[in-house]
């Protein structure tokens, strides 16, 4: 089942639980959250209390994507605050394994996230352990950004390695996702569709969603 993920790093933060209700009732399927700490990636936004508000307003699940260093310290705050899934970076991660053991143990979804740049191989022999793979299609930071196509051959290459080793992760991408590419996207083999300015810098929401989702099936 291919999924739609609202990025909220594209939201009206001044009224984000009426920007949630909004994408929720157009029918994104999930919520994506970034955090970034503007040291692994040169932005500031926003951490564990943010996000446990969030929790108490959305019906649908919590996509958090941890652009931060040393996220190991922090890995039982996003889990309590209620994260459903939760990336951690292989660029940032010095013993990944540890990092996604940890985060089954607290009963959240792992997932791993590449940079672009980043090949598949980086990630070992972990993809057994993961439920998500992230693949960024921008360099990551900053939303709004053009997406990098190159990255399609890192979502084929993945969706072969998980056919050959009879896996069952998701594999995700993010990153200048629009309605004019998502249908490429899909082909390549991506389950789960990050989109951000592509929703929320539109007029209508549902009938933005609703074009993305009949582009990632086209007939």
């Amino acid at each position: 089942m291919k999924l739609l993920a609202a990025s909220i790093l594209s939201a009206d933060f001044t009224r984000l639980a009426d920007e949630i209700a909004a994408v929720e009732a157009a029918g994104a399927d999930w919520l994506h959250i970034d955090v970034m700490d503007g040291h692994f990636v040169p932005n500031l936004t926003i951490g564990p209390p943010v996000i446990e508000k969030i929790k108490k307003v959305a019906k649908i699940p919590l996509d958090v994507h941890l652009m931060i260093h040393h996220a190991d310290l922090s890995l039982e705050d996003y889990t309590r605050a209620g994260a459903d899934f939760l990336s951690v970076h292989v660029e940032a991660s010095p013993h990944l394994h540890r990092s996604l053991s940890r985060i089954r143990e607290l009963g959240v979804k792992p997932s791993v996230a590449l940079n672009p740049h980043t090949p598949v191989e980086s990630m070992g022999y972990i993809l057994s352990e993961v439920e998500m793979v992230l693949l960024m299609s921008v360099n990551p930071g900053f939303g709004g950004q053009s997406f990098i196509p190159a990255v399609l051959k890192k979502a084929t290459e993945l969706k072969n390695l998980r056919d050959e080793h009879k896996l069952s992760f998701k594999i995700e991408m993010d990153g200048g996702i629009k309605a004019d590419n998502i249908s490429q996207i899909s082909q390549a083999g991506v389950d789960v569709f990050v989109v951000g300015s592509g929703i929320f810098q539109t007029k209508d929401y549902k009938t933005t969603i609703s074009t993305l989702k009949k582009n990632i099936n086209p007939q």
